[in-house]
């Protein structure tokens, strides 16, 4: 075994991290990828309200590894959960769903790492070391995917698709504003945000591109 091995087992023996999926054999196989190799403070949930009760009682963790197809919760909820109680958490998205939107939206909540549960279980070794060494981790099919779909850097934030879901549906700013406890002219930067990030001359064309680059769904617009 070589010196670097060795190196990131020590660090992986210091993490305390949290497994978040409803399927046993997937939490016991990641259990299994993280212990071979260092780990030793893994605990695993079913459920998110699992995870966020452990959390609301004291329980913190360096990594949340966290399915999106959960019981009880959508995992972009979650996402948005764990980060209310920890700001500086380190998310780990391992997902079987490939789908440019999904990968938009994960990327404009800044999670950590995506990796499919089809590709190699030892990539979750591989993006906690990116991810404590400053980087972000997407496997190599995530980077594909963005760049067949032209993908840049430049992704609304999480409020900023709050406001597009709202201006999908047909709200005012200042409805809008109500809605989300904010003023109006916060909305207002949110929505030249929005048009400067998608490259959109006026509403319909930014309802219109956001669809296209999947961050609405044809359904979640209102006619």
């Amino acid at each position: 075994m070589t010196a670097n091995n060795e190196s990131k087992k020590s660090v992986l023996s210091k993490m305390k991290i949290a497994v978040v999926d409803d399927h046993e054999l997937i939490r016991e196989g990641i259990n299994t990828i993280l212990t071979n190799n260092g780990a030793k403070c893994v605990d695993k949930y079913r459920t998110a309200m699992d995870l966020i009760s452990a959390m609301d009682t004291g329980q913190s963790y360096d990594f949340y590894i966290i399915d999106l197809e959960l019981p009880d919760l959508d995992g972009f909820v979650l996402i948005e959960m764990i980060r209310a109680r920890n700001p500086v958490a380190h998310i780990i998205v391992s997902t079987v769903h490939d789908e440019i939107w999904t990968l938009r939206k994960l990327l404009a909540r800044e999670v950590n790492a995506i990796i499919y549960k089809s590709g190699d279980g030892n990539e979750l070794v591989i993006a906690i070391d990116e991810i404590l060494n400053g980087r972000n981790y997407y496997c190599d099919a995530v980077n594909e995917t963005l760049k067949a779909a032209g993908d840049n850097s430049l992704h609304p934030s999480t409020r900023e698709l709050e406001v597009l879901y709202q201006i999908a549906q047909g709200k005012t700013s200042r409805e809008i504003a109500a809605a989300m406890f904010v003023s109006e002219n916060t909305v207002e930067a949110h929505r030249k945000a929005l048009f400067s990030k998608l490259g959109a001359i006026n509403g319909v064309d930014l309802i219109v591109k956001a669809i296209a680059k999947g961050y609405l769904k044809k359904s979640g617009v209102k006619r």
